[in-house]
């Protein structure tokens, strides 16, 4: 979000002509450039506005971003974090009556059937969304707007396959080749939000009951389970731990810029990569949404503006590791060098993954765990 300081010569030759004149404060004298290109000014010039924002506790931004927009708009933004995806969804319908918060942010493609049925959203048409593509406007009516998105993906320990000169998997049909027999770790869909993703894409790629078989399958090839992607990730896996006995993992196609941006020491490539291959990952694409009811409208909006401006798309990859929605946003040069995309990841139609979670779950449950 660009800003320009409007200084006119009159003030100067004010200034010059009454020095005990008091200059205006920088939220008096900034104008706002949307990424539409219109101006807009602060909402007052007197106590900012307050605006609270629920989100999931993932979510992270950094300081000098948040502080450039409460200083611009004359607001001061309060975080609610609810918990995961779902539990903050949860307290958003469950509060929609008397609303906790003014803006939502975090529900998912997984989610947004269940959001938009139960009434939570105000329609707003962020201008900033014409810089938004198609394939991430799934709400005809703009009560979520997306944001970002990122690839749930299996991951792989490289330096494994090297040094035992095996081939890395490139379909879900591959997997349950006896060759990878007890090396795939997953997060379980009922508790994880990748694990869920990850069973999506089996019923995308297979088909019903096809997914059920596939499970059946990797169940009896020594697929190993566990409740969540910190376990998964940090205990079971081979290249993150050291010590875990899986290879692969269910993660994000950017953990591997992770693993390198976060090592204790400077590493010249990342000691993981993604399978990519098509229906192999699936594609969660996270919305913002005004709360129904809120008192603060003007700055509810003015905050979805910011989500899709540069200065926020720009800060999202390092703070909460997902992508922008917005491809004028460059991507820092760790997320070029280290980490694959998919060209085709598989996806559901949000209405039919919101008729058939709970049941697909627990088929799941059955086949897989018990």
């Amino acid at each position: 979000m660009k800003k320009l300081l409007l200084l006119t010569a009159f003030c100067l030759l004010l200034a010059s002509c009454a020095p005990q004149a008091t200059a205006p404060s920088p939220i008096e004298m900034e104008v706002v450039v949307t990424p539409a290109g219109q101006t807009v000014q602060p909402l007052s010039a007197g106590e900012p506005v307050p605006l609270t924002v629920m989100t999931h506790d993932s979510f992270a931004i950094s300081e000098s971003v948040l502080a450039a927009f409460e200083q611009s708009n004359n607001i001061k933004v309060t975080f609610l974090a609810s918990g995961d995806t779902g539990a903050a969804l949860n307290k958003a319908i469950l509060s929609k009556d008397a609303p906790l918060a003014d803006v939502l942010y975090g529900v998912d493609n997984t989610f947004l059937s269940r959001a938009l049925d139960a009434g939570i959203f105000e329609p707003y048409e962020s201008p900033a969304l014409v810089n938004v593509p198609a394939e991430f406007r799934l709400d005809a009516e703009k009560r979520a707007i997306p944001v970002d998105y990122g690839d749930v993906c299996i991951n792989y320990d490289k330096a494994f396959f090297a040094k035992n000169e095996l081939a890395v998997p490139q379909t879900l049909g591959d997997l349950i080749l006896p060759e990878y027999n007890g090396m795939l770790v997953v997060e379980n869909p009922a508790t994880s939000s990748p694990g869920l993703a990850f069973l999506l894409a089996t019923i995308a790629h297979f088909g019903e009951p096809g997914y059920l078989d596939f499970w059946r399958s990797l169940r009896a090839n020594g697929l190993v389970v566990v409740n969540d992607w910190n376990t998964a990730y940090y205990t079971n896996f081979s290249a993150s731990s050291g010590r875990g006995s899986q290879t692969m993992v269910v993660s994000y196609a950017t953990s591997p810029a992770a693993e390198v941006i976060f090592a204790d020491v400077q590493l010249e490539q990342s000691p993981t990569a993604s399978i990519v291959g098509p229906d192999t990952c699936f594609r969660q694409i996270e919305f913002v949404g005004i709360l129904a009811g809120t008192r603060q409208r003007a700055a509810a909006e003015r905050f979805v503006d910011f989500m899709l401006s540069l200065s926020f798309q720009e800060d999202v990859p390092l703070q909460m590791f997902v992508l922008p929605v917005d491809p004028l946003a460059i991507l820092p040069d760790s997320f070029y060098q280290f980490n694959e995309y998919p060209t085709e990841p598989a996806a559901l139609a949000p209405d039919v993954i919101a008729a058939n979670r709970e049941r697909w779950i627990q088929e799941w449950t059955d086949a897989v765990l018990r």
